[in-house]
């Protein structure tokens, strides 16, 4: 009989899990809430500009990601960002950086590519808008059945893979069928791993700009930007002649303004962006956007032991709260670890 995996969450930590899958006799199902793949790997489209508004690139720091990027996937439309990361601090001084990553890897139809090609790889049942809110047994045999916002359950499954941000993962392990010990151990575990929020605001400007850097970042993190990058840098996102930055604003600034409208929000960005270039013409974008994270980043990782205690009752966990680090590769990386120990617990 062909063992059946539900892998929850379609980010860079599912599309590993998945992968690592692809070739063995298991059936798998990804269930993810929102409309597309790839998390915070995101990509968006307007006015004939694409831009990565979460992730903005993904380094080959992991053995396996390079191999899959480099070598097992199609590496058309790939692109490099060629220019260096410089940095700026408190009072808004810029100093030149260095370039330490030696890629800085996204696609010309954004980084949400990464998971698409991955996915496309695996003859996973991918179903999108289908929110996981609990995770049930069946009956008395020992299959996990995830439940849905109307208590639907959605397939029985012999394995789990729980990929949501910690937060997320912990109301849905507090809402499981496992002994009531080892799952308050996990949600407590879980729980215990803090997120930054962090608002993007998108800002367009029909003019183009020549600094010698890719993006800019904030190093002693007492300003309210914490990342400033121009998408015009990564080839096919923006027309020439044209600026769009992404401006990842600190956490405290971000907490603060998460219920504003939209425009108050770029306006304050722009405002922002303005001072730090001391150019008054950035406070005037022509178009914007806005995406919010509510869990943007981890800060913090949960204790592997308590986590593999989970493995026994075939529930795993896979992210980058799990490693602790809000970088794609890694997630990516965990996800094909964690694909690979499902396949053995099942094998």
């Amino acid at each position: 009989m062909t063992e059946q995996v539900a892998i929850v969450g379609a980010g860079a930590a599912g599309a590993g899990a998945a992968y690592a899958l692809r070739e063995t006799e298991t059936a798998v199902t990804v269930l993810e809430k929102s409309r597309g793949v790839g998390g915070r790997a995101a990509t968006h489209r307007k006015n004939d500009c694409v831009y990565d508004h979460g992730a903005n690139y993904t380094k080959p720091d992991d053995a396996r990601v390079r191999t899959l990027i480099e070598e097992l996937l199609d590496t058309e439309g790939l692109t490099d960002i060629d220019e260096a990361i410089w940095t700026f601090d408190q009072e808004g001084e810029i100093s030149e950086g260095k370039n330490e990553d030696d890629h800085k890897w996204t696609y010309e139809e954004g980084l949400t590519q990464l998971a698409k090609r991955l996915f496309d790889r695996t003859d996973a049942d991918l179903r999108t808008e289908t929110r996981v809110e609990a995770i049930e047994r069946e009956g008395e045999g020992k299959s996990w059945q995830p439940i849905d916002a109307d208590g639907e359950a959605l397939g029985s499954y012999d394995a789990v893979v729980l990929t949501p941000p910690a937060p997320q993962t912990a109301e849905i392990v507090d809402s499981s069928a496992l002994d009531a010990e080892p799952r308050e151990e996990l949600v407590e575990e879980i729980g215990s791993v803090g997120y930054r929020t962090q608002i993007t605001a998108v800002l367009h400007y029909p003019f183009a700009i020549d600094p010698p850097y890719y993006a800019l970042v904030n190093t002693d993190h007492d300003h309210d930007i914490a990342w400033l990058s121009r998408e015009e840098c990564k080839a096919g996102h923006v027309p020439d002649g044209e600026c769009l930055l992404i401006a990842q604003m600190a956490p405290d600034w971000s907490l603060e303004r998460y219920e504003e409208p939209k425009g108050e929000i770029t306006g304050g960005a722009a405002d922002l962006v303005a001072e730090l270039f001391d150019e008054e013409r950035f406070a005037d974008p022509d178009w914007t956007d806005v995406q919010h994270w509510r869990f943007a980043l981890p800060e913090g990782e949960a204790e592997a032991d308590v986590l593999a205690g989970a493995e026994d009752e075939d529930l795993f966990f896979a992210g980058d709260w799990v490693v602790g680090e809000g970088r794609v590769h890694e997630a990516l990386g965990n996800g094909l670890e964690v694909g690979e120990k499902v396949a053995k617990r099942l094998d």
